[in-house]
C-alpha cells in the first residue's frame, strides 16, 4: 500500500502526535480548573479517526490528488455557500450540523484552496507578470468573501500570507509582491473603517496594554486573563511546582481555554518549559514541511508542500502571540493542539499531503521549476 514506505517522514508523524498529545494535556487542565466535560474524549475520538484519514490521504497517489484539485475546490466553494443558510450560532454562521457533529467547511476549503492553486500554478509562467496574478487572486477571493459573510475575518485573512507564498515559490517577481504588500498597507485606513467594534477593540487591546490591577473590560479582558493565567504556571508549571491556588478564583478566568488559549492552559500546567517544547515540535514540523517542498521536485507537489506548512505555520505564529499580547485576540486555533473535529482531521490530512509528497514527490521532474 505505501510504495517508498521507507522515505516516510516519521520526524514530521512524531512531532504532529506529540503535539495532539500536549493539546490533550491542555485539555485536561482545563477541566480541572473549569470543570469537567466530554471534550478530552470527543478530541480522542476525532484524534482516533484523523490518523486514519492521514494514513489514507499519505497513501492515496498524488497524481490522483492533483487530479482531483479543481472538483475539491469547487466542492469547498459549495460548503461555504451552504452554510450561509445554516442556523446562526454566537451570531455567527460557520458550521454545517451533520447529525453527529459540525463540519466547519472553512477548514477543507483552506486545503482545496492550496492544491486548486497549486495546480493552476504548475504549468504556467505567467504569474511573472501583474496580469498573471489574476486568476490566482480570483481562486484566492471567491472563498475568502464567502468566509467574510459568515462573519470570519480571522480565517478569511489566512489566505492571504499562503497566497503570497505559493506565488513566490511559483517564480512571481518579488517587486510584483512588494508592490501588492504596500497596496495592502496603504489600504488598512480602509480596513480599520470596515472592521467592527469588537474587531477594533482587539486591536486597541493590543496597543493599550494593562499589567496588574484589576481586569479591564472587553477584549482587554481576554488578553489580561491570558497573561495572568500563564504567568501563574511559572518555569515548571503548576504540575511540578504545585503553587497553591490565588485565592480569588476570578484569577483563573479565561474564555475559550479548550479552543484559541489551549497554548495558555498547557503552558499553566508545565510552565515556560512545557511552551518551550511545544513550539519546537512546532519548529520541527514547519521545518520539516518546507524541507519537503524543497526537496520536490514536481511542481504541484512543491507548491502544495509550501502551501500547506504557510498554513499551519501561520496559524501557529497567530495563536501563540495572541496569548501573550503581541497580536490582537483571534479566533485563529493552534493546530493539533485547540480542541475542534474539522480542524483536527484537515490538519492531519494536510500532513498525510506532505507524508504523500514525501516519499513520492521527487519522481517527476518539471522541465524549468520556478524559474524567475
Amino acid at each position: 500500500m505505501f510504495q517508498g514506505a521507507g522515505r516516510i517522514p516519521w520526524l514530521l508523524v512524531l512531532s504532529c502526535l506529540a503535539l495532539t498529545t500536549a493539546g490533550l494535556a491542555g485539555l485536561l487542565r482545563a477541566d480541572e480548573l473549569y470543570g469537567r466535560t466530554q471534550l478530552v474524549e470527543r478530541q480522542l475520538v476525532w484524534l482516533m479517526l484523523a490518523i486514519p484519514v492521514m494514513a489514507v490521504v499519505a497513501a492515496t497517489p498524488w497524481r490522483l490528488l492533483r487530479v482531483w484539485s479543481f472538483p475539491a475546490y469547487g466542492a469547498s466553494l459549495v460548503l461555504l455557500f451552504v452554510t450561509l443558510f445554516m442556523p446562526a450560532v454566537n451570531g455567527a454562521r460557520r458550521w454545517i450540523p451533520l447529525g453527529l457533529f459540525d463540519l466547519q467547511a472553512s477548514e477543507p476549503a483552506r486545503l482545496a484552496f492550496i492544491m486548486a492553486l497549486a495546480a493552476w500554478l504548475m504549468h504556467r509562467s505567467s504569474q511573472t507578470t501583474v496580469r498573471g496574478l489574476l486568476v490566482p487572486a480570483v481562486l484566492a477571493l471567491v472563498p475568502m468573501l464567502l468566509i467574510l459573510r459568515e462573519p470570519d475575518l480571522d480565517t478569511a485573512l489566512l489566505f492571504v500570507p499562503v497566497l503570497g507564498c505559493m506565488l513566490y515559490c511559483a517564480g512571481t517577481r518579488v517587486s510584483h509582491l512588494s508592490a501588492v504588500t504596500l497596496l495592502l498597507v496603504v489600504s488598512l485606513p480602509f480596513l480599520w473603517q470596515q472592521m467592527s467594534s469588537e474587531q477594533k477593540s482587539r486591536i486597541v487591546s493590543v496597543v493599550v496594554q494593562r499589567d496588574g490591577g484589576s481586569a479591564p473590560a472587553g477584549d482587554g479582558f481576554h488578553l489580561h486573563q491570558s497573561k495572568q493565567v500563564l504567568a501563574l504556571g511559572g518555569l515548571r508549571g503548576s504540575l511540578y511546582e504545585q503553587p497553591s491556588l490565588v485565592d480569588d478564583p476570578a484569577a483563573w478566568q479565561l474564555p475559550a481555554s479548550r479552543t484559541d488559549f489551549i497554548f495558555v492552559m498547557i503552558g499553566e500546567r508545565y510552565g515556560i518549559a512545557g511552551c518551550g517544547l511545544v513550539l519546537v515540535l512546532y519548529a520541527v514540523l514547519i521545518w520539516s514541511g518546507f524541507g519537503i517542498a524543497a526537496a520536490a521536485r514536481e511542481p504541484w507537489a512543491r507548491l502544495t508542500a509550501a502551501g500547506v506548512t504557510t498554513l499551519i505555520g501561520v496559524q501557529v505564529v497567530l495563536n501563540t502571540s495572541m496569548t501573550v499580547g503581541l497580536l490582537p485576540i483571534t479566533g485563529t486555533p493552534l493546530p493539533l493542539c485547540s480542541y475542534g473535529g474539522s480542524s483536527l482531521l484537515c490538519t492531519y490530512a494536510a500532513v498525510g499531503l506532505l507524508v504523500n509528497i514525501r516519499m513520492h514527490g521527487r519522481w517527476e521532474v518539471a522541465s524549468i521549476p520556478f524559474a524567475r
